[in-house]
């Protein structure tokens, strides 16, 4: 029986190199090719994947947000040249069965395939060492909610706007998010959270 794959990845270069390189493994197939993450849940509609292999980092929309979408109906391996280890945590709260680096060979990658597309997972054991030696995000949904609209350049009140909160409020998740990361100020916890893969 034949695996039937969905590509998702916005270097054209890389996306079309990963088909190749699967095209020769016996029993797959690549199905459809995407470049931006908004792109994936029509994809998935249309060619009914068996496994959805997504980067981490797209246009339109993350992979991880796609995965979160998806979810139901494919099988998900998540691949990432950051190594962030709340992203691994985030991947499995979003459903996903296969966790990988970029650097993995095309034989690994068709092992991970083949090994969710079977009902197991697959996960790098550097990337799963390393989020278990980060622990949980210490942030409240809220305060990582505040830290993510403060990253894309938000003022006080537009997040409160878009928080539906008061300014105090806001200004009160943002000192906190600040002190439970050790930072003096609101871009270092902004980069802390984002290195760790918590935003």
């Amino acid at each position: 029986m034949t695996t039937r794959v969905l590509l998702a990845d916005d270097e054209h270069l890389i996306r079309g190199a990963i088909a190749a390189l699967l095209d020769l493994e016996d029993g797959i197939e690549v199905v459809a090719q995407v470049g931006r993450g908004d792109e994936v849940l029509a994809a998935v509609a249309e060619h009914r994947p068996d496994v959805a292999v997504l980067d981490i980092e797209m246009p339109g929309m993350d992979g991880l947000s796609a995965a979160e979408q998806i979810s139901s109906q494919c099988k998900i391996v998540i691949l990432t040249s950051l190594g962030r280890p709340g992203y691994l945590r985030r991947a499995m709260a979003a459903g996903v069965s296969g966790f990988l680096g970029k650097d993995a060979s095309a034989e690994e990658l068709a092992m991970a395939i083949r090994k969710v597309q079977s009902g197991g997972r697959y996960l790098d054991a550097e990337l799963a060492a390393a989020a278990m030696a980060a622990g949980d995000s210490p942030l409240t949904e809220r305060e990582r909610d505040a830290l993510r609209l403060a990253a894309e350049g938000a003022t006080i009140s537009r997040i409160a706007a878009e928080l539906h909160l008061t300014e105090g409020t806001v200004r009160n998740y943002l000192s906190s998010a600040m002190t439970k990361l050790n930072a003096q100020n609101r871009l270092e916890a902004i980069r802390t959270a984002q290195q760790m893969g918590w935003l």
